[in-house]
């Protein structure tokens, strides 16, 4: 396992941030951490990469005790903070040199991470002259300079545009091929787009930990349909795979299904059996972000 986590518990005062959280990352996947503000995330984010102590519970990197090797533990690290602590005054590639020497980095690394995360055309300015985005560029590749095995992202995406966003969501992809991927963002497209797995947290809880495939698969099928005439429920409820049904108007009516066939082939079937025409039609699965909703409301 690239990271394990054993009931980890983590108490401020008299509120409980962490409780019991288990999980464990294999190498090769990127995993979407997710949950509402004051969820956690950020502190088991800081408790795996040895920046705070849990209360209790065990931590292994790499098959490295965290708790009692932080150093070892933190070699094969790569983390993103939230808040990106960068030295403004310096250029880029000074800064990268800094990370380099830090970690004993030879300096080709240095070129070829400029290249890896698209800093080329920046590299000689100062950090405080870049855009955020391009700051938040500066910060990934601090973070992937010196190769780590693990790679623990916090809103890594914040503050690009759609361009940018692109490039790192396939830089991420990437990145996931060799390494382990935990990291954490607001934008449910982008977990979607790129993650492996999902784990959601809220109030310090673990409340879902499944493959992204699974959870897509569970998706409920949402039509709305409306018909030329009003159609009686009684009918209605003779559709297969049916778990509620609304009438918004006389002939409109939202069906929710529960199953990973496309009903509209149905419910067509459903109109030409009853002699009925079919006026207007739309279709949507509940997407992830539904799903966070449902879970952490």
């Amino acid at each position: 396992m690239s990271i394990e986590v054993v009931s980890v518990n983590k108490v401020y005062g008299n509120q409980k941030a962490l409780d019991a959280i288990s999980f464990s990352v294999d190498k090769g996947q990127v995993v979407g951490f997710l949950g509402p503000n004051g969820a956690g995330k950020s502190t088991m984010m800081k408790i795996l990469t040895g920046f705070i102590k849990p209360t209790d519970g065990a931590v292994f990197v790499n098959g490295i005790d965290i708790l009692k090797n932080p150093i070892e533990a933190q070699k094969s690290i790569g983390y993103l903070p939230e808040h990106n602590p960068l030295y403004l005054d310096m250029y880029v590639r000074e800064f990268l040199q800094f990370q380099a020497s830090i970690y004993k980095v030879e300096k080709i690394a240095i070129e070829k991470t400029i290249l890896k995360v698209g800093l080329e055309a920046e590299a000689h300015k100062k950090i405080n002259q870049l855009s955020k985005g391009y700051q938040q560029r500066v910060g990934l590749a601090a973070a992937i300079l010196h190769n780590p095995k693990v790679l623990i992202l916090d809103e890594p995406t914040t503050g690009l545009d759609p361009n940018q966003l692109l490039e790192i969501r396939t830089l991420i992809k990437e990145l996931g091929k060799e390494k382990t991927v935990l990291f954490s963002t607001h934008i449910m497209q982008e977990v979607e787009a790129v993650c492996d797995r999902v784990i959601i947290l809220k109030k310090g809880k673990l409340l879902i930990d499944k493959p992204i495939k699974e959870l897509q698969k569970k998706n409920q099928q949402i039509i709305e349909v409306t018909f030329d005439y009003k159609v009686e429920e009684q009918f209605i409820k003779r559709l297969p795979n049916l778990v509620s049904y609304k009438n918004n108007y006389d002939t409109t009516w939202v069906l929710t299904f529960t199953t990973d066939d496309d009903m509209r082939a149905t419910v067509f079937d459903f109109a030409q059996e009853n002699g009925l025409k079919i006026l207007g039609l739309n279709t949507k699965n509940q997407q992830l972000e539904s799903l966070f909703r449902e879970v952490t409301s």
